[in-house]
């Protein structure tokens, strides 16, 4: 368990590491919670919610698209939450679409059905905790439309991409060749993804910078290969960390870096993945496969990765 550290030994934290400042608290905000048994309880209760707002669902299925549209803020979180029995289940569209709904957190609750679970579109500071996502025609959870400061954390996303076209990846960061969604420093933290995804497990697109993706377990037995899915990890972001994960399973790479813009796919760093490669038929078998490395745009892979299987660790210098 996490103990939060003083106020003022973050403050200290956040000098030291050049991050930034915690804001000194706002006005307290009165703290409601409306208790959700129905669907047309749920669409009501999110239209509604306002900043400070707890929204719970009892266990249950709740059939339909859910929307919210209303930011709250830093200081006053609206949080949507249920236990995993209590499940979102959409028969086609977005399970749950968080539109301009910042610093919304979403927990414990289940996702299913739809052709996509859980949508951030243009918004800042979402927090996805403990969530179950599965049984999806594209892909688990998207940030997209510069939706910054996010995060997914302690979840579970299975079962995705049915529709077979390589377009069920677990968790996607940016939007393919769109420098202009700027989903920075999204933190995939934690979670358990895979097995039958449908594509990679993560993909981080360029125009995004500073994904952080740290502690996750990987399982690349769903991919297809049908939209050039062929490792765990794909990377076209910048500034990216890849930090403590273990993968199995996989059609040919762990991990990849790559630019499809110029300036983009660059300053990825790995340290300290755990990568087995056994079964893998593709071309390369790399636990990191570099294929944009050269002059201003470097990747680091330190000697702490490892591999076992495949063909082996990295088509780079590692770094000690």
């Amino acid at each position: 368990m996490r103990i939060p550290m003083p106020l003022t030994s973050l403050l200290v934290a956040a000098a030291a590491t050049g991050g930034p400042l915690l804001a000194a608290p706002g006005p307290a905000v009165a703290a409601s919670t409306v208790e959700v048994t129905t669907a047309a309880q749920l669409k009501t209760a999110l239209a509604n919610a306002q900043p400070g707002a707890t929204i719970h669902l009892a266990d249950g299925t709740y059939q339909g698209n859910f929307n919210a549209t209303t930011p709250a803020t830093a200081s006053a979180r609206i949080t949507l939450t249920g236990s995993a029995q209590a499940v979102l289940s959409a028969s086609g569209g977005y399970g749950l679409h968080l539109n301009g709904a910042s610093y919304w957190t979403v927990s414990g609750l289940t996702v299913t059905g739809g052709q996509k679970g859980i949508m951030i579109d243009a918004a800042q500071g979402v927090l996805v905790d403990g969530v179950t996502v599965h049984g999806l025609a594209m892909e688990g959870v998207h940030f997209r439309n510069s939706s910054a400061d996010g995060v997914i954390r302690n979840s579970r996303i299975y079962d995705t991409g049915r529709d077979g076209d390589g377009m069920g990846e677990g968790v996607y960061v940016g939007t393919a060749n769109t420098l202009s969604d700027n989903s920075d420093r999204v933190q995939i933290l934690g979670n358990t993804i895979g097995p039958a995804v449908g594509g990679e497990n993560v993909d981080v697109k360029e125009g995004t910078t500073g994904t952080r993706i740290v502690g996750n377990t990987f399982d690349g037995s769903g991919l297809t290969g049908a939209n050039y899915d062929d490792s765990w990890v794909d990377v076209k972001g910048n500034d990216v960390l890849v930090q403590d994960n273990t993968g199995i399973h996989t059609s040919n790479d762990g991990y990849q870096t790559h630019t499809q813009q110029p300036g983009w796919g660059c300053g990825t760093v790995f340290r300290n993945n755990s990568s087995t490669l056994t079964g893998a038929t593709g071309p390369t078998q790399l636990a990191v496969d570099v294929t944009n490395y050269g002059t201003g745009c470097a990747t680091t892979v330190y000697g702490d990765n490892t591999v076992t299987g495949g063909k082996g660790l990295t088509n780079i210098q590692v770094t000690d």
